[in-house]
């Protein structure tokens, strides 16, 4: 397609810049693993199309902003979808506003990210691969719009270990990316607390997700 223009890539997928009967439009084309069978290479990634897809339609469904999907293309492995407009990533607003100390705009981010996080996860949907990187933000410190997006490894679980997890795959990503800031996370955590509506299966989530941390940790200590 002589009209797309490569933006980046990364270990699945290519990500094109194109036009769709008039929108901006962003194509993710997941390439073949050349180790797999084709035919295994084929079943698994229309597996995780598909999961990709329905992650981000019960997402759009439970009150989360995602990217519009438009179109989906098996036979190149393609899921055409809306380029959010004048965005940055999370990772690079907490990186702005703590050059500026501005203490006040990253909270009120962290508050919006937990209840962001308490919705998703109370919709069964786990994203698997929360990164600050993976969320894209439009408008002001004081209404900001926050885009979950990148649902390739997402799946769709009620457990309360599955979402503990969850957390705690942001967290690490979190103080890799944003050194210095467990009192941030720790916001998020009590926003996303606050915004979870079922008490009982809250608690279970932080009790997995401490369990996690401990594990993580004896696993550091051991090397």
């Amino acid at each position: 397609m002589e009209s797309r223009k490569l933006l980046k890539q990364g270990a699945e997928a290519k990500l094109y810049l194109h036009d769709f009967y008039g929108r901006p439009c962003i194509i993710k084309e997941r390439f073949q693993k050349q180790y797999r069978h084709h035919t295994l290479d084929s079943m698994l990634t229309n597996q995780r199309i598909k999961s990709e897809v329905r992650a981000n339609l019960r997402c759009r469904m439970a009150g989360i902003l995602t990217p519009t999907i438009f179109m989906v293309n098996f036979q190149d492995n393609s899921i055409y979808m809306e380029e959010i407009q004048d965005p940055i990533t999370a990772k690079q607003y907490i990186t702005d506003m703590s050059a500026q100390g501005d203490s006040s705009s990253l909270l009120m981010l962290a508050e919006v990210i937990g209840q962001t996080l308490s919705k998703m996860h109370a919709g069964n949907i786990i994203h698997g691969d929360l990164t600050t990187s993976n969320m894209l933000l439009q408008g002001n410190p004081s209404n900001l719009r926050l885009f979950l997006i990148d649902f390739g490894l997402s799946s769709f679980e009620a457990s309360a270990e599955d979402k503990g997890v969850d957390l705690y795959v942001l967290e690490r990503a979190f103080l890799s990316s944003h050194p210095n800031s467990q009192e941030l996370f720790n916001t998020i955590l009590n926003s996303y607390q606050a915004a979870t509506k079922n008490i009982k299966s809250c608690k279970e989530i932080i009790a997995k997700l401490e369990e996690v941390r401990m594990r993580g940790r004896k696993r550091t200590m051991i090397g």
